[in-house]
């Protein structure tokens, strides 16, 4: 025990002189050493523990990093941002040391390239600062948010992924003051829906987007002219998590809720009953209300007050007024609600043996 604590306290002894001196090199060497001690910041820290990256920004690293991230040099940028990039990783604290560094101007930049190697790295880089509470509001009022849009639609898969987790971070931004977020999202994450699983974690991000960009009448328009916007997000309320399908219905309802002539038949067309009926058993406590409500606003007469929790029962009796007559309608309700009870289990078994056996990668992942 005692040689291992003498090797631990060599190796620290040596690991502490090699990063004096790579952050030596860096703050005093000309471009090809600065370049050379960033890669090499890079490689200690990637294999190191988080002790070991705050050691680097005590060592004074950060600010010169941040500085060669402004170099006409494309190396010298590269080198850097993979270097903060790693610094940055599960420390909060070099996060917000980063950023008041004035990293994200020269981020911003580099988004703007047409190098899209380093477009993606910037975005990384973005995606990780914006992780820290501290940063979002510097973060959003950078103009950082309408270039990561664009990536959305011509980076690649990895690229786009990361480009909706940092608008997602950027959007429970309390101090923003302007929208993040305008109607050119909506295609894009439409389409990036259309792809993914609905139940993965990327699924809840889109759907968390498009629902702030339902809040707008220019963000409901997009939805309505997307190829398959509407269908997307009802799919999702059949198929998404319980966050996802949260954020789907609330965006349907903001739909209904600004115009229910416009949305209803729309919605209608879509198929959207059975998945609301099942969110209003299955879903979070505010899904569930949102599928009442909006139930009530797609039923034909929408009544003053909200429906009871007999909805299921309320709408499957008009349906079997309308089939039936009135005189048959209590027998003909109870057969479909039966019938639909029955449905849905055979429709959850069958939703569970296939996501059990589906081990075929989408296209865009599930993180």
């Amino acid at each position: 025990a005692a040689r291992k604590d003498q090797e631990e306290e060599t190796w620290n002894h040596q690991k502490q002189t090699l990063i004096l001196e790579l952050s030596e090199k860096l703050i005093t060497g000309d471009l090809q050493a600065k370049i050379e001690a960033a890669r090499d910041i890079r490689k200690v820290v990637r294999k190191s523990s988080v002790k070991t990256r705050s050691k680097f920004a005590s060592a004074g690293v950060i600010q010169p990093l941040v500085f060669m991230l402004l170099s006409p040099n494309l190396d010298a940028r590269e080198a850097s941002l993979l270097a903060l990039l790693n610094l940055a990783v599960r420390n909060e604290r070099n996060k917000v040391n980063i950023v008041t560094a004035g990293a994200v101007p020269p981020l911003v930049e580099l988004l703007k390239l047409q190098n899209s190697g380093l477009r993606e790295l910037a975005t990384a880089a973005i995606l990780t600062l914006s992780a820290a509470a501290p940063n979002k509001p510097t973060i959003a009022a950078s103009g950082a948010a309408p270039l990561l849009v664009q990536i959305l639609s011509l980076g690649s898969v990895q690229g786009r992924v990361d480009a909706v987790t940092a608008l997602h971070n950027l959007s429970t931004c309390k101090e923003n003051s302007t929208p993040i977020l305008d109607a050119k999202a909506v295609s894009p994450l439409i389409n990036l829906l259309k792809e993914c699983k609905k139940y993965s974690k990327f699924a809840e991000k889109a759907t968390a987007l498009l629902e702030i960009l339902s809040m707008s009448e220019e963000g409901r328009v997009a939805i309505c002219d997307s190829d398959g916007g509407i269908l997307t997000l009802v799919e999702t309320v059949e198929d998404g998590s319980l966050i996802s399908t949260q954020h789907a219905v609330g965006a349907l309802l903001s739909l209904c809720q600004s115009c229910r002539e416009k949305y209803r038949e729309l919605i209608l067309k879509e198929g959207a009953i059975p998945g609301l009926l099942r969110l209003t058993v299955e879903g979070t406590s505010i899904a569930q209300e949102r599928a009442r409500t909006l139930l009530d606003l797609l039923r034909d007469s929408p009544q003053e007050k909200k429906l009871a929790s007999s909805v299921l029962e309320k709408i499957v009796y008009d349906i079997a007024t309308r089939v039936d007559g009135a005189d048959k309608a209590a027998e003909t309700a109870k057969r479909l609600l039966e019938d639909m009870v029955q449905r849905s289990m055979e429709l959850s078994m069958n939703r569970i043996q296939h996501r059990a056996a589906s081990c075929t990668p989408a296209k865009v992942p599930s993180a």
